[in-house]
């Protein structure tokens, strides 16, 4: 059988990959996965100075899913080259880096830094963050805004991007075409929605921050919905994500036209949950006589 799938110019040998913020930096699960099999590994959102994120509570589990608050807790840019990467470049696998940022400004740096960086396979851009100097609108939110970063961040590396989509947005799909045009290779989608919990006893939110994140199954149908509605806005591939937790989930995505999936949450429930995906679409393929993973991207739409 072949797996392999071309994600904008990142040859991945087969269309598993690890979702950005729950997955660390690898070396976290690489007692549990082998991280050679993987068809890439997204390490957690990237911002050009350290941050300590937000003050907790800030995950809150909810029916089918978990809402999270983390605010892109992480230790700068520079400590991810010289601590992190190297450890990753030990692997046969692509290592993808999610980028974020307050400015278009900063996206920018970070896509010059990582530019050339060895083992660093290519960049998720992550429009979801707010703007500060748009009034904390999220790039993400509007396609001229999700459009100026990847535009900028596109002529700051030759590094594949990936704009990695916001389903908080009245079409997606716009904001897809969007991004398409102004260079990205490749979309992920979907980020999470956003929510809240409200803890009856203390009569407050339970998260610090308010709201949250919501990740999990419950989002599947909306994930799945909105990889469908993409795959026929744009021509370049797309990363489907939200909510898979075994082979017949990615399956769908992958039906509904994604040439590749990632694994979040259910890293947290089973650490070998990316592996369990994909020996369970190795046995789907054997057991329907499927030479190539290629022949189901998209299938459902024929």
């Amino acid at each position: 059988m072949n797996l392999g799938v071309d994600i904008g110019g990142i040859k991945m040998k087969n269309p598993v990959a690890t979702a950005s913020g729950t997955f660390g930096y690898g070396r976290e699960y690489a007692g549990f996965v082998d991280l050679n099999r993987l068809g890439a590994v997204v390490v957690k959102g990237t911002t050009l100075l350290p941050r300590p994120g937000n003050p907790t509570p800030r995950i809150a589990e909810t029916p089918a899913g978990i809402l999270n608050s983390i605010g892109l807790e992480n230790p700068g840019v520079e400590a991810v080259i010289e601590r992190h990467l190297p450890y990753l470049a030990r692997f046969d696998v692509p290592v993808i880096v999610n980028i974020a940022g307050d400015r278009v400004e900063d996206y920018v740096g970070l896509a010059a830094r990582l530019d050339g960086q060895p083992g660093v396979a290519g960049l998720e851009v992550n429009i979801s963050c707010p703007n500060v100097e748009k009034g904390g609108l999220a790039f993400g939110s509007d396609p001229d805004s999700a459009a100026e970063v990847i535009r900028e961040v596109r002529a700051a590396t030759r590094l594949p991007v990936i704009a990695k989509l916001s389903p908080n947005v009245t079409s997606i799909a716009a904001v897809a075409e969007s991004v398409a045009m102004a260079g990205a290779d490749a979309v992920s989608l979907i980020n999470t929605l956003l929510g809240m919990v409200i803890d009856v006893n203390a009569r407050r939110p339970l998260l610090a921050n308010v709201m949250g994140g919501l990740s999990g199954p419950a989002v599947r149908p909306v994930a799945v919905r909105a990889v469908w509605q993409v795959f026929r806005a744009v021509k370049i591939p797309l990363i489907g994500m939200g909510g898979i937790m075994c082979a017949e989930d990615a399956l769908q995505f992958i039906m509904a036209g994604a040439s590749a999936v990632a694994v979040g949450t259910a890293s947290f429930v089973n650490p070998r949950a990316a592996l369990d995906v994909l020996e369970g679409i190795e046995a789907y393929m054997r057991d329907n006589n499927i030479g190539d993973i290629k022949d189901l991207i998209g299938i459902a739409h024929a």
